[in-house]
């Protein structure tokens, strides 16, 4: 493939539009068209092509297409981009990349059958909290790996879930592990290889009235050498995000990365290791009334761009995207039962 790489964007709601602005700013891409149910939304887009759906995008300009990205509500995503893969089209696929294991199974079958990549969306993976992680893991930092608690305390209230909204819903939200959290437990894998989930307990203590699900809970795990270690979540925190953090209790020492987005490090406990420098912080994505994940959404597209143009690795790959997926399910067979 010779380069622009040609985009089109699917959902042009708060991160739809994110996606939008990247791609408008690369000299490497080029948006060729965007869809969306809602007209005002779409409008204020401003792209040449708009389109209702994905089908009548696909019909419009199918041909001058290489990569569809879907950023619409989580329980549509493995249906659009099923859609996609099978016109033969590589997808950006925000997260999560499906509500059941099954659906994201089958998504993964169709783009091999089909020839073509699922780039998945873990842009907190590039925080640098989240790198120096991964390469103190790769290097054996830490020793041997006893313990891992990961703690996500969050405030979406009504300014979120506003009534008639697809948030708080079951069939295309799914709760609070999927919508907010996912980027840590997948931080949580990326690092440490998947886990286990052997008990959970889920409850809703200020979201009775406007979501279908729990707002908080904890579930154990066993990591996969060895260790165990918990994820404790909540969105009942007053007024803003609290924090999102990681410990980790190792052979060798004890690190905390914490801040509301794990992005900093608060504790440093490893002896004869030079402390690393994490100033170097995107800001989170702001949506107005509430906040959200770092906006390094550019890296995601760094990738994809480097994957089609220069035959690069792909950065966060479907398996690993069903592997969250998985995780969630298993939490919610124990902790919804």
């Amino acid at each position: 493939m010779t380069g622009p790489v040609r985009f089109a964007v699917v959902g042009c709601g708060h991160i739809g539009k994110r996606h939008i602005q990247i791609i408008h700013g690369r000299s490497d891409a080029q948006l060729v068209a965007a869809a969306d149910t809602d007209a005002e939304a779409l409008a204020a887009a401003e792209v040449h092509s708009a389109y209702e759906t994905l089908a009548a995008l696909l019909d419009g300009c199918g041909s001058e297409l290489d990569v569809v990205a879907v950023c619409t509500p989580n329980g549509t995503h493995v249906a659009l981009a099923i859609e996609a893969v099978r016109a033969g089209k590589h997808v950006v696929l925000e997260k999560p990349m499906g509500l059941e294991v099954e659906g994201v199974e089958a998504l993964r079958a169709e783009a091999q059958a089909h020839g073509v990549t699922v780039f998945g969306v873990m842009q907190n993976r590039y925080a640098p909290a989240a790198q120096w992680m991964k390469r103190a893991m790769e290097q054996r930092v830490f020793g041997d790996v006893r313990q891992v608690h990961v703690q996500c305390l969050w405030n979406r209230d009504e300014r979120y879930y506003a009534p008639g909204s697809w948030r708080g819903t079951l069939a295309l939200d799914g709760g609070p592990l999927f919508t907010q959290f996912s980027h840590f437990l997948d931080i949580l894998m990326w690092v440490f290889g998947e886990v286990e989930v052997t008990t959970a307990r889920f409850t809703n203590q200020t979201h009775q009235d406007s979501t279908e699900f729990e707002d908080g809970g904890s579930f154990q795990f066993n990591l996969s050498d060895g260790g165990w270690g918990t994820f404790t979540f909540s969105t009942s925190v007053q007024h803003g995000n609290f924090e999102s953090s990681m410990t980790v209790v190792g052979e060798n020492g004890t690190v905390r990365i914490g801040g509301q987005y794990m992005d900093r490090l608060d504790e440093f406990a490893l002896p004869g290791v030079v402390r690393p420098d994490m100033s170097n912080v995107a800001p989170p994505n702001d949506y107005g009334g509430y906040k959200g994940s770092a906006s390094n959404h550019h890296h995601v597209y760094d990738n994809v761009v480097d994957v089609l143009l220069g035959g690069a690795s792909v950065a966060t790959t479907i398996e690993e995207g069903l592997a969250v997926v998985r995780v969630i399910a298993q939490a919610h067979a124990l902790g919804r039962s």
